[in-house]
């Protein structure tokens, strides 16, 4: 297969022992990606337990996986397990700062899905109580690792398509009801949901961070939602004269796509943010256009096994904390926006860590279980 750009560094050594982590949290993305992704993250990963609210989701995953399972009522007495020695948070967005800090505070590291919370206050207190109680903290942005993202990255650093420009992106699809993501009280809505992926892409891509946003958030009639917008569009304005406009929605075609337009060439990922099915690139660059595919991997392995490093080793994420508290910053002004109608100036912010090459991990991709007491957000 032709390669987009870009070479990867492979593990350099094998790891002495495996994490033992707790998976928080046992809705469809985590019986889908999460827990089958431990199988190709022996490594240095394990799963020892599990949380859940739900007696037929603990009494039956539990089974399937040989470890205890705690309700969340009894969240501090699976933290205090030896065996617990990092948790993968994976509850409703709202929950995220409080179990975070919980697990911090016992002395276990966390891996939390985004958005790292729904406030910067929140995020700023997760990182604060990791830092306090000397444990990692990383966000599970899955893409920092894929393969077709990182080669985009890395062929935009390599000046591909000369200075990159615009950067425009959809990703939509038709969202099952009833689901948390259109429970307002549960951090739903489709910024928090799916913008976050459009927001990371345009950041990681500029290697920048924006200055000023705009978004306009509406709705039909649907009861879906009854609570939050269906659809999104956003502007937002980078240092150097670079834009970033993209459009999300709940209620429409399934899409999710990005172009970059640069000076000298173009670039465009399809499926760009899914973690199901083949991402295929096409690169213009030069006057000549090339065009490949990544076929389906399992894209969560990667960030155990990079995290499970990271404790091993004393080292800090990539992606961090500080990383899921820029994208956290940038929604919430998307919403001051859409609020007011006028865009929002964002104060600056210092972010030198950005994804490279080296972060890649190939992992085949994971079985699809049967999935418990969950329903997928979309068919």
């Amino acid at each position: 297969m032709a390669q987009l750009s870009g070479t990867r560094k492979r593990r350099k050594k094998k790891a002495t022992r495996q994490v033992g982590y707790a998976v928080v949290g046992l809705g469809h993305f985590a019986q889908d990606a999460i827990l089958p992704a431990f199988e190709h993250a022996q490594e240095n990963s394990r799963l020892v337990a599990l949380v859940s609210g739900d007696p037929e989701k603990a009494r039956e995953l539990g089974e399937r996986h040989g470890v205890p399972v705690f309700g969340y009522d009894r969240l501090e007495e699976c933290l205090a397990m030896p065996e617990v020695e990092a948790v993968y948070i994976a509850v409703p967005n709202t929950l995220h700062a409080e179990y975070a800090v919980r697990a911090a505070r016992a002395g276990v590291h966390v891996l939390c899905e985004k958005p790292l919370a729904i406030t910067e206050e929140q995020c700023r207190e997760m990182i604060r109580a990791c830092e306090e109680n000397d444990v990692r903290l990383m966000t599970a942005y899955r893409l920092h690792f894929e393969q077709a993202n990182l080669t985009a990255v890395e062929a935009v650093r390599e000046g591909k398509i000369g200075d990159p420009r615009l950067f425009t992106s959809t990703f939509t699809f038709q969202i099952n009801a009833p689901n948390i993501r259109l429970e307002r009280d549960k951090g739903g809505g489709v910024l928090w949901d799916i913008g976050v992926y459009c927001v990371n892409a345009a950041r990681y891509l500029f290697r920048a961070e924006p200055v000023e946003v705009f978004a306009f958030c509406d709705k039909s009639e649907d009861p879906r939602f009854a609570e939050v917008e269906e659809a999104a569009s956003v502007v937002m304005r980078f240092p150097e004269g670079k834009l970033a406009a993209f459009n999300v929605s709940f209620g429409a075609e399934a899409v999710a796509t990005y172009q970059l337009v640069g000076t000298q060439g173009t670039l465009k990922l399809d499926n760009a943010y899914e973690y199901k099915g083949d991402i295929r690139w096409e690169l213009m660059s030069e006057g000549k256009t090339r065009k490949g595919k990544v076929t389906q991997r399992d894209q969560i392995a990667p960030e155990l096994l990079t995290f499970s490093d990271c404790i091993l080793e004393g080292q800090e994420p990539e992606p961090n904390g500080w990383e899921g508290l820029a994208d956290v910053r940038i929604i919430s002004a998307l919403y001051e926006s859409s609020r007011t109608g006028q865009p929002v100036k964002l104060e600056p912010f210092e972010k030198p860590q950005r994804p490279t090459m080296e972060q890649e991990e190939r992992r085949p991709a994971a079985d699809t279980p049967e999935i418990i007491n969950a329903e997928a957000p979309s068919q």
